[in-house]
């Protein structure tokens, strides 16, 4: 029996906004490489059958580091098995997909990317936040708040990001907020610049903290922000500060 590989991308933890091809594939999945992105909602709807691999990542602490968990999906799959590596947003959106696609494709085994709808996107939507408007913003940069530390320099270049116009969007940024902010303004972006902070995607929890440039950072530490949150820096976010009600008109299946 020849096994596959599929990554799927679960979108930003709303079993509404999963998509159907998505669904299908992991009813059908005979093991399931999960981590905790997803959201215990769509956790919860796993196949009794499959075989549940947890390689979450939790205080700090992987519960199995990437070569672990590209070893296992090889494994599986040439076992003849269907393999779900089940991922948080879009697969390709800083979510390691690239790597796990080349490594399968190495060892010879068939793979099915099924894109998510990435949290990038979608959390801010869910609060009212449009990345674009034609009063504020006409373009959307999308970064990592935590770069590969083995890279021998880094990639983003703050300059350039402290003259962008449009609105700047972090995922993976909490741990280093206060970094990312001096960044900022310290190459020339303006201190007053609104931020809004987005705890836990579309869960029944989620929770936003809003500030500027200036003070985020503070704010957020006292208000105790943790990861997963989708950082949102620029004059979008002057959508919610005017009128907060905006986040309850989004239909939200939690």
């Amino acid at each position: 029996m020849e096994g596959k590989v599929y990554l799927v991308g679960s979108g930003p933890g709303s079993e509404g906004l999963l998509t159907q091809r998505g669904r299908a594939i992991i009813d059908k999945a005979d093991v399931v490489l999960f981590d905790q992105l997803p959201g215990e909602e769509i956790l919860a709807t796993l196949p009794a059958r499959s075989e549940k691999i947890d390689c979450g990542k939790y205080g700090g602490n992987h519960t199995l580091e990437q070569d672990e968990i590209e070893a296992l999906m090889v494994d599986r799959a040439k076992q003849g098995k269907m393999v779900v590596r089940l991922k948080g947003g879009d697969p390709f959106m800083f979510g390691r997909g690239g790597e796990e696609l080349e490594t399968v494709r190495a060892a010879g085994i068939p793979v099915e990317m099924v894109p998510g709808i990435s949290s990038a996107l979608a959390v801010p939507a869910s609060m009212g936040i449009p990345l674009t408007h034609r009063k504020y913003a006409s373009q959307v940069t999308i970064l990592t708040g935590n770069e590969d530390p083995t890279k021998p320099e880094p990639a983003l270049d703050w300059k350039l990001l402290s003259q962008l116009r449009g609105t700047i969007v972090i995922l993976m940024g909490v741990a280093n907020l206060a970094k990312i902010a001096d960044a900022l303004t310290q190459n020339g972006k303006a201190a007053t610049t609104p931020v809004a902070i987005i705890e836990r995607g579309l869960r029944k929890n989620r929770r936003i903290t809003t500030g500027t440039l200036a003070d985020i950072a503070g704010i957020a530490k006292n208000a105790g922000v943790k990861p997963p949150a989708v950082i949102v820096i620029g004059d979008v976010v002057n959508m919610y500060l005017d009128d907060p009600g905006l986040a309850d008109l989004i239909p939200f299946e939690g």
